[in-house]
Order: structure tokens, then sequence, then C-alpha cells
């Protein structure tokens, strides 16, 4: 009896010991599991930047104003990215409504040549400037930095800013900006979009945009309306005050070998570019009246 009595105490002990092992080890795996791990940020995608709102066209970066007819022409009123205002006035055929408009400045930091960049609204949206990635940082919630184009020669990566429904790209060059001159872009430059739909940019200083008329790199760079792409008929439309026959065309319109024409109205430089019936017509029969 004695033996027995010892070999079921022994027993008993083991059997305490496991349960309590039991106890211990669901304890821990409790823990383990509530325990509060960070989250991995969410990188930036363009589905992300996009959620600021949708294309202004489609896929496409564009503003697609509605005509009216006076006189058998086709009638639009547009906005630079300025604030300025006009009356564009260009025979059924030429469609300025269907290309559809995009705004285009330059501007600088300290009014520094060096530090001269393009601020342009891409064809084809975000798309453009993303290609499907992802971005490289955030500036501010509608500011992102995107890599360098492929084919893009000398420039650099590419600052994208959200306005409502519009895209906008700064490009940068092979000898970029710093990140603090990249951080002063996202916080001075503002863009606000008009009840017809038009973007208007301001800037604070250090940074300065264009003023109508100016040049840098042999090419005017103040507020310009775009209608269309470069790969088919395209027209731009830029205020310059004392146009004349020495105002010269962007070189989205003359730097790519096509044809391509000018002509000024009034304090006005219009320029096509693309088939030669839709230059010829369009530099023959555009009239622009600022406001």
């Amino acid at each position: 009896m004695d033996v027995i009595e010892a070999g079921s105490a022994g027993r008993r002990r083991w059997l305490g010991i496991g349960v309590l092992l039991v106890l211990v080890g669901a304890g821990i795996l409790i823990l383990i599991t509530n325990r509060k791990v960070p989250a991995k940020p969410a990188p930036v995608t363009p589905s992300s930047i996009s959620s600021i709102g949708p294309m202004v066209s489609g896929a496409n970066n564009l503003l697609h104003p509605v005509p009216r007819r006076k006189a058998g022409k086709k009638v639009i009123d547009v906005v630079f990215p300025d604030g300025r205002r006009a009356e564009v006035r260009y025979p059924p055929r030429i469609a300025l409504d269907n290309l559809g408009a995009r705004p285009f400045v330059g501007g600088w930091i300290d009014s520094d040549m060096m530090l001269f960049r393009r601020l342009e609204a891409p064809y084809s949206g975000e798309a453009e400037i993303t290609r499907g990635g992802e971005a490289i940082r955030e500036f501010a919630p509608n500011v992102t930095l995107w890599p360098r184009q492929p084919g893009s020669g000398s420039g650099g990566q590419v600052l994208m800013f959200a306005f409502g429904d519009w895209r906008l790209a700064l490009y940068d060059r092979a000898d970029a900006l710093t990140f603090e001159q990249r951080v002063t872009w996202a916080e001075k430059l503002k863009g606000k979009v008009t009840k017809d739909g038009y973007l208007v940019l301001t800037a604070t200083p250090p940074v300065r945009l264009a003023a109508p008329g100016e040049m840098a790199r042999g090419e005017p760079v103040g507020p310009q309306l775009w209608f269309g792409g470069a790969a088919g008929d395209m027209v731009a439309i830029i205020p310059t005050p004392g146009c004349d026959e020495r105002s010269r065309m962007p070189s989205i319109i003359g730097g790519h070998g096509r044809f391509a024409r000018k002509v000024c109205r009034g304090d006005v430089l219009v320029c096509a570019v693309g088939e030669p019936s839709f230059v010829q017509e369009a530099i023959a029969e555009i009239r622009v009246t600022l406001k």
C-alpha cells in the first residue's frame, strides 16, 4: 500500500506540473497575440494620389470648355494660369474645345536662373508621371516626388502637384534641386480651380512665377494655355506684351521639327503645330481678346 500510494502521489504531482505549464503557455500566447505591432506605412501609389479627385477629362489632364456659337465661329472663355481671362474665337474645324486645354508656366526660387523650372499639366495626367510605380516620397498631402522619366535627357525627378482634378508636374533637371528647395516649392506654390474648371496658380517668396512675356532658356515661359498634345495637332496661346515677329515659339511647338507657325494677335502670341492644313487655318483664323 505504501508503494501504491507513493506512486499515485507522484503521478498527481507530475499532472499538476503539466497543468501549470499549459496555463503558463496559454498566458504567454495571449500576451503575444494581443501585443500591438506598429503597422507598416502604406506606400504612396498612383491610386492613393488619385483619391484627391478624378482626372479633369478621363485619363487625360485636359479641360474641355463648352463653346458657344457666334457668326459661324466657336467661342470659348479661357483663364490663364495667372488668372487673366480671355475670349477665344476659332473655326469649328479647329475644335480647340475637343483638343482640350491645359496650363503651363515657368518659375524660379529667388529669381535665380539656375533654379528655373517648368510647370505643366502632363497631357496624359498622372499616368504620364507615375507609370504605375510608387512615389519616392511625399512632401505634402498634394505633392509627391517621382523617379526620373526614361528618355527625358537632361531631366531629373518630377514633383507632382494635385490641385483638385488637375495634376501639375514640376520637371527637375540633372543638376537637381536640393531637398530644402523641393520643400519650398511644395509649401509656396498654391493652386485654385475656377468655377469653369481652369487652374490658377500663385506663389509666395522665395518662389516666383513667370509673368507674361518673360523668357528663359530662349523660349517664352510666362502663363500659357496649350490645346492638344505635342504628338498631334496642337495650339499654344501665350499672352505676350509687345508681341511681334521676333517673339519666339515655345519648344513644345517649334522644337520637334514638325510643321509649325506663329502669329501675333495684339498682345497675344498664337502658335500651332501639326498637319499643315490645321496649322495654316489655326494661324489665319484664331482670334483672342484679353479681358
